[in-house]
């Protein structure tokens, strides 16, 4: 009977033990499968948000002109800091929306997506008839460096605060097209695809502005290179190159951002109206290359014109704005 009874026993503690390797298997493929997930809706997030980071790299390197050499990795590392400080509102309060107000989330879009085809023709706009201050905000910098009777800490403080507010705005549509990339997700996995698009795009962006920002100062350390040899002469120039480049790569990133502004904003927009958005799917029918660049011209007319309406409207805004006062 005790032979029998431990012979049970040991039958019962192995049966025992083949379930908890099932139930740990079966977690196991549960926690393979959410992490599939949120890695997928990463990816996806990511592409989506891709275009809005050509503006932002080159944005935020202009928020540093200006500054002395020897100051321009702090100041990059203080808006980084500003940075992390509004992912740190605008993630929680991404998250709220999606669980309290999931209605919200499309509105929110559109209206990101309408300030990114505004922000975009108001650069064209600028740029075809410049702002009467740009010469004057240019002088103001140049003098902030040279002027020792100016307070470089306070311009710094300003150079920061500035760069934190438009990072701000950058961020927040960063963190609403993430949401609607997420939309469907449960709440966990909407919590790390969010807080991962959050910490990948700062440290990107930032690592990325922190390069371009010294790369003139790489070019010219390079381009004073003494010796005479075959390696000294390369390094000598690739410095030269290196200077040479770094104004044409900062025009590259400003167009190719303006570009990115109407294609993402346009596309959300697009999104947004059920009707528009079935004809546009509709043109892949067209097959291959020429179905995705109608679509893309599509997405990239919507933005622009939305874009110009806006900036219309809003200039329209200010001028009665200004005669009433």
């Amino acid at each position: 009977m005790a032979g029998s009874s431990l012979l049970l026993l040991i039958d019962d503690i192995a049966a025992l033990l083949d379930d908890v390797a099932i139930m740990t298997k079966i977690s196991a493929k549960q926690a393979a499968g959410a992490l599939d997930d949120v890695a997928a809706l990463t990816k996806v997030a990511t592409r989506k948000t891709a275009g809005v980071l050509g503006d932002d790299l080159a944005l935020n390197a202009q928020q540093v002109s200006g500054v002395k050499a020897d100051r321009e990795l702090p100041v990059v590392g203080a808006v980084f800091k500003g940075s992390m400080r509004n992912k740190l509102i605008l993630v929680p309060a991404a998250l709220a929306i999606s669980a309290f107000a999931p209605w919200a989330v499309t509105p929110l879009l559109m209206a990101g997506g309408l300030f990114l085809c505004y922000e975009g023709f108001e650069k064209i706009w600028h740029h075809i008839g410049p702002a009467p201050d740009a010469a004057e905000e240019h002088g103001r910098r140049i003098k902030a460096v040279l002027d020792p009777d100016v307070d470089l800490v306070a311009f710094e403080k300003e150079k920061i605060g500035g760069a934190v507010r438009t990072d701000f705005i950058l961020s927040a549509e960063i963190i609403a097209i993430t949401l609607g990339a997420v939309a469907g997700a449960d709440f966990g996995t909407r919590v790390a695809v969010l807080s991962g698009i959050a910490l990948i795009m700062t440290i990107g962006v930032y690592g990325l502005v922190a390069g371009i920002v010294k790369l003139d100062d790489a070019g010219l350390h390079l381009s004073q290179r003494p010796g005479t040899g075959a390696w000294a002469r390369f390094q000598r120039s690739l410095g030269h190159g290196i200077l040479a480049a770094a104004p044409w790569l900062m025009k590259g990133l400003s167009i190719a951002g303006t570009a990115a502004m109407f294609l993402v904003g346009g596309g959300i927009l697009v999104h947004g109206i059920p009707w528009l958005h079935h004809w546009v799917e509709g043109l892949a029918g067209l097959g291959g290359v020429v179905g995705t660049l109608a679509q893309t011209g599509v997405n990239a007319a919507v933005g622009i014109v939305a874009g110009g309406l806006t900036v219309a409207v809003v200039s329209l805004v200010r001028r009665l704005s200004g005669r009433s006062h």
